[in-house]
This record gives structure tokens, C-alpha cells and sequence, in this order.
């Protein structure tokens, strides 16, 4: 059974704009918050005018499970808030404001009546609009304590950009015993929670938007430490891969912007390596394609990330300008005891031959996976917690 959602809608100060303004003016607000919320809501969802101030919208088929459904909820929920928050002009009069209250209350299949979901809605309301207005609130307290914690960390990291709470840690990439490279990879240090798992934040920082500041400053600073590694004679000889999310790779100006860190910081383009996945290459190939053929002849690198666990389309590897491709983890682990990843790794090794390709294992943990690897691609780069961690620049120079 899929769930959906009934939301409660109320408008925050109606009362006072009907007794001042008159009732006709109050019909005609209602009518032009009406005209919005039609734009928020897709045509097969119902929303109703439930009586005053107050709309009812039904969500329906969104999700498998409440906590999708609930995300789902909570992301309509916001589009009718932004929606609400430009002011109203009625027949070129004074701009007004009227921001929304909004309460949510998640169902699947019909254990619950309609006047039940419509009380629990309404509660929920009530609790925005105690909360200062303009917000939601969800009826499900649980539901509730997971959104605004996730509104307190998109607040948190917000912050700690600015507070210089983020760092890049250095993976090394190894070859016959040499440091060839490294993958800087993002880490946050938070003032009171330590660090925070990438796996928390990354996507959150992607739904939120805040992965392009995020993209922009762990590719100045990579570009800042090549700079610095230039004037030494071993350090000068490494690589450095940074991983680009896709909202970053599609943004219009990420071309100029990598240029412009790499111009900013001095430092020589041929050692960058950007790594992309694969899922990203597919949303627009022409475009790809183009951008990165622009940023090879400034000689940027390309890597392929966790090659095989997305819809490799081997016709796009002829195509695209890149370097190396990486062996996800997960056939890694199991390639000398599980005969099928085994094989999996030998058709990827197979490939990069056959286009001229590096390839780095990632996840590399046992001698027994390197000895693995080693026998069929002698050449192969690892990387992983047998050669080293991802180290914060002062123990990773060291």
C-alpha cells in the first residue's frame, strides 16, 4: 500500500487583512493564494478550500514507505511556503504579505478515517503556527524531530563553511610500492558532534543546494595544494582527484570555475584529476562530453568512479576523454573468494586494456585482494586501508 499526505493549510494573518481591508478584498487574497497553490499542487492531487483561511491539499502515491512519503510531503510543503512568501498585489494596490501555516499528517492505505486525518493535520498546523508561522510541522513527533534535525544540520554546515569547519583529508593511490596520487576527500568537523559522516551530509548538501559551495571550495583548496606541492621534487610528481558532484558538473559556469581555481592557485592542470560517476555521464551526453573535452585541453584528468555499479554504456567509453576508471569497492571485497565478482573484476581490467585505460581498485584491504589484482594488472593503482587512510594534509605529507 502506498502512503500519501493530507495537509493543512492556514493562512498566517487573514483576519486582520479581511477586518481592515474589507471582505471583498479578503475574496479576492483567498482567490490569488488559491491561483498559487493550483501552481504547487500537480494536477491529479486534490486541493480544496476548506472553509475561511484554510486549504486542504491530498498528496497520494508517495512513496513505498511513511519516512519517503513524509520527505515527499515536506518538499511540496516548502515549494507552497517559497510560493507564499512573494507579496500579493490585488488590483495595484499595496503589496501584501500572508505567509502560510502548514500542517502534515502522513497516511497509508485507509486504516484511518478522513475526520481523524483532518484532526491530526489541523494539530499539526496549530504547532506551526505556535512555532512562529510560515512553517510546517509534521503530526508524527517522530517525523517531526527527524526534519528539524536535518534543518538544524543544513543550519550547521551553512555555518561551518563559513567557520572554516570543513577540511580535505588525502587518500594515497599507490603503484608497485610508490605514492603516485591522492584522493582528497571532504570532511566535516563539527564544534560538537566531531566529525560527520559524509554519508549524512554530502546528500543533504546536494538536496539543499549547498554542494556548489561546497564543490567550489574543495576544488580551490585541492588546486591551492598542488600549488604547494610543486616546488617539491617528490611531492610536484602526484595527482590529485576530487570528486564532482552532478548538480556541479551541470551547473552553466563549472568550466570557468575550474579553470578560474586552478589559474587562482597557480597550479598545473595536468596534475587534476576530476572523478566523475557513472549515473552522471548519462543525464545529458552531448553537453558531458563537451565540457570535458574542454577542460582535457588544459590538460585536467578524468576518472570514472565506481565503474560497473551504474548503466555503463560501453559506446560511451570511446567517447569520453578520460584516463582511468575505478573498481568499486564492492567487487573488490570480494574478488579472490567470490568466483562472479572475480570475473566482474577481469571484464573491467579487460576493458581499460582494450582502451588504453589506468585503473585504480578502491577499497583495496586485504593482502589477499592485492595479491589478487596484482597477478592479473601488474600496473593496477590501489587504494585502500592496506596502503593507507585518508589523512588530514600535515599526517598525509609525513
Amino acid at each position: 500500500q502506498w502512503c500519501g499526505a493530507l495537509l493543512m493549510l492556514d493562512l498566517d494573518n487573514f483576519k486582520e487583512i479581511n477586518d481592515t481591508l474589507g471582505h471583498d478584498m479578503g475574496d479576492r487574497l483567498l482567490q490569488a493564494v488559491a491561483e498559487r497553490l493550483r501552481a504547487c499542487v500537480p494536477d491529479d492531487d486534490t486541493l480544496a478550500r476548506h472553509g475561511g483561511d484554510e486549504f486542504v491539499v491530498v498528496l497520494k502515491d508517495l512513496g513505498a514507505t511513511p519516512a519517503e512519503a513524509a520527505a515527499r510531503a515536506e518538499e511540496a510543503a516548502q515549494k507552497m511556503l517559497q510560493a507564499m512568501r512573494a507579496p500579493f498585489v490585488i488590483d495595484g494596490g499595496e503589496p501584501r504579505h500572508s505567509t502560510l501555516s502548514v500542517g502534515i499528517a502522513i497516511f497509508q492505505g485507509q486504516h484511518e478515517s478522513a475526520d481523524e486525518l483532518l484532526k491530526r493535520s489541523d494539530m499539526a498546523m496549530y504547532e506551526a503556527k505556535a512555532a512562529g508561522r510560515d512553517a510546517l510541522r509534521f503530526f508524527d513527533p517522530q517525523m517531526q524531530a527527524q526534519m528539524a534535525e536535518r534543518v538544524a544540520l543544513e543550519a550547521d554546515m551553512r555555518a561551518g563553511l563559513d567557520s572554516g569547519q570543513f577540511e580535505l583529508f588525502y587518500q594515497p593511490k599507490m603503484v608497485r610500492g610508490q605514492i603516485t596520487g591522492a584522493e582528497a576527500l571532504l570532511r566535516w568537523r563539527h564544534p560538537v558532534k566531531g566529525y560527520v559522516s559524509p554519508a549524512e551530509f554530502i546528500p543533504l548538501a546536494e538536496k539543499c543546494g549547498l554542494i556548489l559551495r561546497l564543490g567550489q571550495w574543495v576544488l580551490r583548496t585541492a588546486c591551492e595544494r598542488l600549488a604547494h606541492w610543486q616546488e617539491h621534487p617528490v611531492l610536484g610528481q602526484l595527482t590529485v582527484a576530487v570528486n564532482v558532484s552532478p548538480r556541479q558538473f551541470y551547473e552553466a559556469g563549472f568550466v570557468p570555475q575550474v579553470l578560474e581555481a586552478l589559474a587562482g592557485a597557480g597550479a598545473d592542470a595536468r596534475r587534476l584529476r576530476l572523478e566523475l560517476t557513472e549515473g552522471l555521464l548519462l543525464q545529458d551526453v552531448e553537453d558531458t562530453i563537451a565540457k570535458m573535452v574542454q577542460l582535457r585541453g588544459y590538460g585536467v584528468g578524468f576518472s570514472l568512479d565506481d565503474f560497473g555499479t551504474g548503466y555503463s554504456s560501453l559506446a560511451y567509453l570511446k567517447r569520453l576523454p578520460i584516463q582511468e576508471i575505478k573498481i568499486d569497492r564492492s567487487f573488490v571485497h570480494e574478488a579472490p573468494t567470490n568466483a562472479d565478482d572475480g570475473v566482474l573484476v577481469e571484464g573491467i581490467l579487460s576493458v581499460a586494456r582494450h582502451f588504453g585505460l589506468r585503473v585504480v581498485a578502491e577499497g583495496v584491504e586485504t593482502q589477499a585482494q592485492a595479491d589478487f589484482l596484482r597477478q592479473r594488472a601488474p600496473g593496477i593503482v590501489y587504494q585502500g586501508y592496506l596502503f593507507g587512510r585518508p589523512e588530514p594534509h600535515a599526517d598525509w605529507l609525513a
